[in-house]
């Protein structure tokens, strides 16, 4: 019997300090190879991050989280565990088959999924594929059936699945796939299998990684080479809960032991008639450890087995998913908020000082000089009410972001309302992505109407080209990134590449629903009657005086994204772990409460800086004032950057351009997002001060 031991790479290589906003991390998950036989301790294969509500967003969603991770706090979780099955539950009597279902091989490391056929497993006689939503197309999800099938509360000893022989190729595919880390998944009744590991900290509390790996490395006691391990033997747990009348049950928890055994067996190989000596269902002879594991070797058979038990629990069907999103940083999120608030009420402060004192102050004191020489002394804010309304440079390009701030601003919040009543939970699949696009494609009609009402107060007359322009600038530009980091994924074979029939789907949204719905906004926009200015504009521009340093407007604009960067940036950590570090997120409730806490933070800092730049006698807020609060896109791109490095173990270069890609992309809509909000929020701002003021 050979004995091996956890090759160093094995051993948990996350080691550097976390940043502050990383969640408590659990004990490091163990590979499956025994304890004994790797020389003692068992190591880490890597601190398995515990299973969070995370919306396991996968390659292809390249669109997603065009829209998604864009809004960074998109994507948010509910405080509350609440949300409603999105499937009704099925009833299995005894003996009812129960048919295991293969979703794609997953890996942290290269971010490329690939279905679970590309590699060398036992297939059934015929494969089909299962219906997918957008939404999994999307994320890369390839859902099959599987040689893998139970009987309802039938326990099963040592089945035999199949026997494989390895070729040249063959070796090649695994050693790759387990030199990557990829983990493969399966689905029973719409629960994804899972692997429980025990938390140092607490005796009987499990949480649990989904999906088992491929493999292990490691060396044999002694011996110097690296070896690569398969997981040919999976021992299944399936957990019901049982109706005591009716005599049924439903499935509450799918969970499974991976081994790697070297199986023996006597005489001529008879398929799944063949008597193993390895492992032997008369003589009790069970697997518990991998003991002589199975190497992957070219020339050598791999026997694929499989045991499963079934055990009744106290569970029920409708809190089933309660492990698996077991939330344990609520105290991150809450501590979060919190801060998030300080900052909120710090600036209301500010905002409430600026419109006592000095607008209600001023203007009481203002009208009532009227009469009077002083009035002509005139300071500040109130000398440029002549020029405070003339349209900016570059007014068409101002409508057209402005119009895609909006249509993002309705996805958004539709799509976390959606989230936090429970409709769009991880048993949904897919549905958090589905749901985003569709959204995103309806709200052209308001992106049409927001930027044809601005074009028709900057006095344009062409409708038909503003509403083009808003159709086309951002959704052309994300859809020029996600066709280019599409090419990349079809070219390293990934089923995370989105196929031809769904590029053209996506295709025909945009041009089929969304362009036609802008056209319909731009025009019902440009129909209504111009907004009146409050105060009229001189015919004659005013010199601008000479700025002090903190006023420049690069300074001003850099400093203003700080504070809704801030006020995001630890719901962005969960975020990003959820989408590459493949958990599930499902804290709505808090990501809502912060998508509230950046609004207002976005608006109230555009409006200070607003009025410091308007008392300094310049006027030129219209784009300021975008920029101000949209500068925390740059923050947040600078902030996946650093996590990419801290967190991420991405090795292949063709990763680390998706990683890239899709940051650059969720950026951009973080952009049009929170500038729209600045800019709102001054358009108001300024009509409400120069409306209360008598100018003759």
């Amino acid at each position: 019997m050979s004995h091996h031991h956890s090759p160093p790479h094995l051993v948990a290589r996350r080691s550097g300090k976390a940043p502050s906003s990383s969640p408590p991390r659990p004990p490091p998950a163990c590979c499956s190879l025994p304890n004994r036989a790797r020389g003692g301790k068992p190591r880490a294969r890597r601190p398995a991050a515990p299973f969070r509500p995370a919306a396991m967003a996968p390659p292809a969603w390249a669109v997603a989280l065009a829209l998604a991770a864009l809004c960074l706090a998109a994507l948010a979780p509910p405080a509350a565990g609440f949300y409603l099955p999105g499937v009704a539950p099925n009833d299995f009597e005894k003996k009812d088959p129960l048919l295991v279902k293969v979703n794609k091989l997953t890996s942290i490391k290269t971010q490329l999924p690939y279905s679970y056929y590309s590699l060398p497993f036992c297939k059934p006689d015929t494969i089909v594929d299962s219906a997918e939503n957008l939404g999994e197309v999307l994320r890369g999800d390839r859902i099959e059936n599987s040689p893998y099938t139970f009987e309802m509360r039938e326990p099963q000893m040592c089945q035999i699945v199949c026997k494989i022989s390895v070729g040249e190729k063959e070796a090649k595919l695994l050693k790759e796939k387990i030199e990557d880390e990829y983990r493969v998944n399966m689905i029973l009744d719409n629960l994804p299998l899972v692997v429980p590991i025990q938390r140092m900290d607490q005796e009987d509390a499990y949480f649990y990684q989904l999906g088992f790996h491929v493999g292990a490395k490691g060396k044999y006691l002694g011996g110097k080479d690296e070896k690569y391990f398969i997981h040919n033997h999976l021992s299944f747990i399936v957990k019901y809960h049982r109706d005591e009348q009716r005599d049924v049950s439903r499935i509450v928890a799918f969970e499974v032991k991976p081994y790697s055994v070297k199986h023996e067996y006597e005489g001529q190989w008879n398929d799944k008639k063949t008597h193993l000596t390895t492992c032997d269902p008369h003589a009790q002879r069970v697997i518990t450890s991998s003991e002589s594991p199975q190497e992957v070797e070219v020339g050598k058979d791999i026997i694929f087995t499989y045991d499963v038990d079934f055990k009744e629990s106290n569970i029920k069907w409708a809190s089933r998913w309660d492990s698996y999103l077991l939330m344990t940083d609520d105290q991150i999120h809450w501590f979060s908020i919190v801060n998030s608030l300080m900052i909120v009420l710090f600036l209301s402060g500010m905002v409430a000082m600026i419109m006592l004192r000095t607008l209600y102050r001023d203007i009481s004191k203002y009208n009532q000089l009227e009469t009077q020489e002083e009035a002509q002394e005139e300071t500040g804010w109130k000398l440029v009410h002549g020029d405070v309304f003339r349209p900016p440079s570059n007014s068409d390009l101002l409508c057209v972001y402005v119009g895609t701030g909006v249509q993002f601003f309705g996805m958004l919040l539709l799509t976390m309302v959606f989230a936090v009543l429970g409709f769009l939970s991880p048993s949904n699949r897919g549905g958090l992505m589905t749901a985003m696009l569709l959204l995103w494609v309806f709200m052209g009609l308001l992106a049409g109407y927001s930027s044809s009402r601005l074009y028709k107060l900057f006095k344009g007359s062409e409708w038909k080209n503003i509403a083009l322009r808003t159709a086309f600038t951002f959704p052309g530009s994300v859809f020029a990134i996600f066709f280019f980091l599409n090419a990349l994924i079809w070219g390293q074979k990934s089923s995370g590449a989105v196929p031809f029939t769904t590029m053209f789907a996506l295709v025909l949204l945009w041009f089929g629903i969304s362009v036609p719905l802008v056209f319909v906004g731009s025009f019902l926009g440009f129909k209504k009657p111009t907004i009146e200015d409050p105060v009229k504009t001189n015919k004659i521009p005013r010199q601008i005086p000479e700025q002090a340093w903190y006023m420049n407007s690069i300074f001003s604009i850099l400093i203003g994204g700080i504070l809704p960067f801030g006020a995001v940036f630890i719901e962005l950590f969960f975020i990003l772990t959820s989408i590459w570090l493949q958990q599930f997120y499902y804290i709505f409730g808090f990501l809502f409460l912060v998508f509230l806490i950046l609004i207002v933070t976005c608006a109230e800092i555009s409006i200070v800086l607003c009025y410091f730049q308007l008392c300094s006698e310049d006027y030129l807020w219209w784009w300021r004032s975008y920029l101000t609060s949209g500068s925390s896109a740059l923050y947040l791109f600078l902030y996946a950057t650093f996590y990419f490095f801290t967190k991420l173990e991405i090795t292949k270069f063709v990763s680390a351009v998706l990683y890239f890609g899709y940051m650059l992309i969720a950026s951009y809509a973080f952009f049009a997002l929170t500038g729209t909000i600045g800019f709102y929020a001054c358009f108001l701002f300024t009509r409400l001060i120069y409306s209360s003021v008598k100018i003759e």
